[in-house]
């Protein structure tokens, strides 16, 4: 084998392997700052889309949907409460034990550790719509916004220097390493629970193969692409009411589907406050989540949004509709 194959064959390898060791070292023949998209390291991500069309196959029932629902709620709470609002944005406070529970239901979403996605999106905020911006649409289009950047090179880096709140935590980087665990084991748990009714409910007319394409590879797909539309969507479509630094906007279709996320412009007037939705007509469900949990002691010291920028966001809202 000559030297170009040995190499290709290397960098296909070390690609393999960072399916299941996402840190493991790449090697001089990849550039962690290119905005290549890396075809071999993707493919996961790919085939779980493509899987879904085993739907024609294994058919659909009743239950198959609520768990697929289900599934999908569940975990964009924890990207949207825990992902984003905790460990981005530190707007809250929990213990180490529940801090961990969530990051781990969190990232069975397959969208990557919890320290990648608080690197990622502290550097996001820091670079709003700048030429630097990862995943901009003003600057790169919707397409590279939605989906192309979560697939460049550059993407998979963890950036740890702006994590180094986090960082003293080895369940968390061990979580973040091997961000494969948390997805796999809810897949092999949705199988399992199909093979269950089958066994033991036959009447609810599933079994293991429909539960696991529904309950994780349907669900998966579409909390993807719910949750990506705030970066193409939520800095395209809306109103602006404050004059923030970038083009964020407040969209009231996108806080139902994503739990309270698609109020992205107040977001980003106030990154630090755990309640998105700062008025009461604007729902924000993940928050009232939170409220509850902190009520029952599981989180606590929610950040509120300050008087003074409540009263700009009033006066703001008054000025435009006399206008």
């Amino acid at each position: 084998m000559n030297h170009m194959s040995t190499s290709i064959v290397q960098v296909l390898w070390q690609n393999v392997i960072r399916w299941v060791d996402s840190e493991a070292q790449t090697g001089d023949e990849i550039d962690p700052n290119s905005r290549n998209i890396n075809w071999i390291r993707c493919l996961p991500f790919f085939a779980v889309h493509v899987v879904c069309l085993c739907v024609i196959w294994v058919g659909v029932s009743y239950i198959a949907i609520m768990v697929c629902l289900l599934l999908f709620w569940l975990r964009m709470f924890a990207i949207t409460g825990f992902y984003h609002r905790y460990f981005s944005h530190k707007s809250f406070k929990m213990n180490r034990f529940w801090q961990f529970i969530f990051a781990f239901i969190a990232n069975s979403s397959a969208q990557r550790g919890p320290l990648w996605w608080a690197s990622h999106h502290r550097k996001h905020h820091k670079h709003s719509d700048q030429n630097t911006d990862l995943h901009s649409p003003v600057k790169s289009g919707f397409w590279w916004s939605h989906i192309g950047w979560f697939i460049c090179e550059s993407a998979f880096k963890t950036d740890y220097s702006v994590i180094r709140d986090w960082e003293r935590f080895p369940e968390l980087k061990f979580l973040n390493r091997f961000d494969i665990i948390a997805p796999t084991l809810l897949a092999v748990l949705t199988y399992l629970f199909g093979e269950f009714l089958a066994s033991y409910y036959p009447h609810f007319e599933t079994n293991g193969w429909q539960m696991l394409i529904w309950g994780f590879f349907v669900s998966t797909v579409i909390l993807f692409h719910a949750t990506f539309t705030i970066n193409s969507l939520g800095h395209i479509y809306g109103n602006r009411r404050f004059d923030t630094k970038d083009n964020s906007r407040n969209n009231p279709w996108l806080a139902f589907i994503t739990l309270g996320e698609g109020w992205h412009n107040n977001h980003h007037r106030f990154a630090v406050s755990t309640r998105q939705g700062f008025y009461w007509w604007e729902l924000d469900i993940t928050y009232y989540i939170l409220v509850v949990l902190n009520f029952i002691g599981i989180v606590k010291d929610l950040n509120p949004v300050p008087a003074r920028i409540l009263e700009q966001g009033l006066k703001i809202n008054n000025r435009n509709f006399k206008s």
